[in-house]
């Protein structure tokens, strides 16, 4: 039982009546107490009481008068309450008590060891309940920090997208940065499975094939073509892309382009999608969707959803 400051009065007054029936003698209800742990100074006025007076004070009285200084004792005294409580419940030897109160300590310390094993559910089932508790509060401090870290990382990728509308003069450089901060922004929503990569002939090692960035979505795979151009993309851009789609089983496709799509590409997407998934994407979309700070995967599952149900390819999501 784990009484942190004190007995409660139902457990102190059944100590009393209870030890002062298991000690025959006076002096034996403080060997019992002693031997629990209990400090002299504790004893010390009981003791002076029977050296003076022994008339004066019963068992039951002396129990009352030190269980009262070690109640006084707060946690100092936990110990040794603990220990007062260990020896009476472990009592056996109903014996040694005088014959017309066995029976009664019999039933004293059954009630004392009914009390203290509900006052002991009560103790175990509060520590889980704290113990779950502080999970709940470490899991909680855990998805905040999260929260904050994604934050963080979402400003910085707005920050680095907002500064590639200044490098129009590197158009190269820029067009590479552009794959890596979108891939960035995927990461960061935990839905990106590989950035860019080049495949390889075996044989020559010339590269075949380059792919911007992959993704998973909708239990999917997804390959990411990333466009920044000065005009809307015509076939000779997007036909590369969704021949590789083709080479791929289920494999489906994303778009994303800085200056929207030229009606044919619009057109050729809708016709693929009885065989491939594919849907398009304006950087503006991204853009705002940053400033909304809204769900990436969301966003993206509501394109495919477009792109697959309604055979709209360009599902342009503004707001």
């Amino acid at each position: 039982m784990d009484e942190v400051f004190h007995y409660p009065p139902d457990v102190f007054n059944l100590l009393v009546e209870t030890i002062a029936r298991l000690c025959r003698y006076k002096v034996d209800v403080i060997l019992f107490l002693e031997g629990a742990g209990v400090a002299s100074e504790d004893l010390a006025e009981v003791k002076q009481t029977l050296q003076l007076n022994p008339g004066s004070i019963n068992k039951f009285q002396i129990v009352r008068n030190i269980l009262t200084k070690v109640n006084a004792r707060g946690d100092n005294g936990l110990r040794i309450r603990r220990e007062i409580i260990k020896r009476v419940t472990e009592f056996e030897a109903f014996e040694t008590c005088w014959e017309n109160d066995q029976f009664k300590a019999k039933g004293l310390v059954a009630s004392l060891r009914e009390i203290v094993n509900t006052k002991d559910s009560f103790t175990r089932m509060k520590q889980e309940r704290n113990i779950e508790r502080e999970k709940r509060l470490a899991m909680q401090k855990i998805e905040r920090d999260a929260a904050i870290e994604k934050r963080r990382k979402l400003d910085n990728i707005s920050t680095q997208l907002s500064a590639l509308f200044t490098m129009d003069n590197k158009p190269h450089e820029r067009g590479k940065l552009l794959e890596v901060v979108l891939n960035q922004l995927f990461q960061a929503y935990g839905i990106l499975v590989r950035e860019d990569f080049r495949r390889k002939d075996p044989d020559t090692l010339v590269v075949v094939e380059q792919i911007d960035g992959v993704i998973e979505l909708n239990g999917q795979i997804h390959l990411v073509e990333m466009k920044w151009l000065n005009s809307p993309v015509g076939m000779g851009e997007f036909m590369p892309h969704l021949g590789r789609l083709f080479l791929r089983a289920n494999a489906h496709g994303i778009f994303i382009a800085t200056n929207g799509y030229a009606e044919s590409v619009v057109a050729e997407c809708r016709a693929a999608l009885s065989q491939r998934t594919m849907f398009l994407c304006s950087l503006h979309e991204f853009v705002m969707l940053l400033q909304r700070q809204d769900d990436l995967a969301e966003f993206l599952k509501r394109k495919s959803q477009a792109a697959i149900v309604d055979k709209n390819p360009f599902l342009e999501i503004l707001s």
